[in-house]
């Protein structure tokens, strides 16, 4: 409960980049245009991935609930953050910070668990080839994705459920462009160990494991490659993975980033900017990697633009 002297939070001040004043203009546009390619290029993946009969396979399949999920979480995100750009300070009301942090906390997390199950499509793709078509069949493909989907809500739901009893009293303003969850949290007045502890086991679940779960997979594709007898063959089969291995790469190379350097006391502050790495820059590098990696999507885009070629000449 809140103090006689204190009043409850019912709305949160979002400082944003205040110290990014003079730039906000030159900031505004290239977050704009980088939003704009992210909708564009993970949108064309979905397309394409849903109306090109070579492509709906289960690699492709996870690949666009994967840029489902990228779609979302920005879409979260960048708009409001376009607007505090521009007023220098952002407002949500509580309960809105809430949602936002939610649908951040499930469509981030959702990523981790699917590009898991994308390595371990690449797993059975190299090391179990003879068995691929039965154990990767569409209903194993859609068991996985709900799966995906249904377990990192309930965990997620779990936390907001303890932090919604909270008291939220006195100090409504945090140093961030987006209701991050460390942030809101040391506005509680109430004890947070038992969230925090909640937040570490799940954690372990929806981070460390797949991480782990992925390198684990990784080894056994490797070990298979090297197996191999002919040059030729350890190329094509790397090349079925490269495309994965970048995303991993570049999606938890992000979040060890963020989480795992040392800390300062300008940790707050830093880890501010640094959370447009996740909200923005990883968003963006998922279409280029299969984009302009991927033989497949690119044959998938030009066979598309041929026929809208042959198509406008008709009329």
């Amino acid at each position: 409960m809140c103090e006689v002297n204190q009043t409850q939070v019912t709305q949160i001040r979002l400082l944003g980049f205040h110290g990014l004043a003079k730039f906000k203009t030159l900031l505004f546009i290239v977050v704009l245009l980088t939003y704009l390619i992210i909708l564009g290029g993970n949108l064309l993946i979905i397309i394409l991935v849903t109306t090109v009969d070579h492509l709906k396979i289960p690699m492709f399949f996870f690949l666009k609930h994967l840029a489902t999920a990228d779609v979302l979480q920005t879409t979260s995100v960048v708009p409001m953050m376009l607007n505090i750009i521009l007023i220098e300070e952002g407002r949500l009301s509580f309960v809105g910070c809430i949602t936002q942090m939610y649908a951040l906390g499930i469509f981030g997390f959702v990523q981790c668990i699917l590009i898991a199950v994308m390595s371990y499509d690449r797993y059975l793709a190299v090391c179990k080839p003879l068995h691929y078509a039965s154990l990767m069949n569409p209903r194993v493909c859609l068991l996985l994705v709900l799966g995906t989907w249904i377990l990192v809500t309930l965990l997620t739901s779990s936390e907001i459920m303890v932090m919604v009893q909270f008291s939220f009293c006195g100090i409504n303003y945090i140093d961030h462009f987006f209701c991050d969850f460390g942030p809101i949290v040391e506005l509680s007045a109430s004890d947070t160990s038992s969230l925090m502890l909640q937040d570490f086991v799940n954690g372990i679940f929806l981070l460390f494991c797949p991480f782990t779960f992925i390198i684990i997979t990784y080894m056994y594709i490797f070990f298979t490659i090297l197996k191999k007898s002919s040059a030729y063959g350890r190329l094509k089969a790397f090349s079925t993975c490269s495309s994965h291995l970048a995303t991993v790469c570049v999606y938890y190379g992000t979040l060890i980033t963020i989480y795992m350097v040392p800390g300062d006391d300008s940790t707050a502050s830093m880890n501010k900017y640094r959370s447009l790495l996740y909200t923005v820059v990883t968003p963006l590098m998922n279409p280029i990697i299969y984009s302009l990696r991927n033989q497949a999507i690119r044959k998938a885009l030009l066979k598309c633009v041929t026929k809208l070629k042959t198509y406008s000449f008709t009329f």
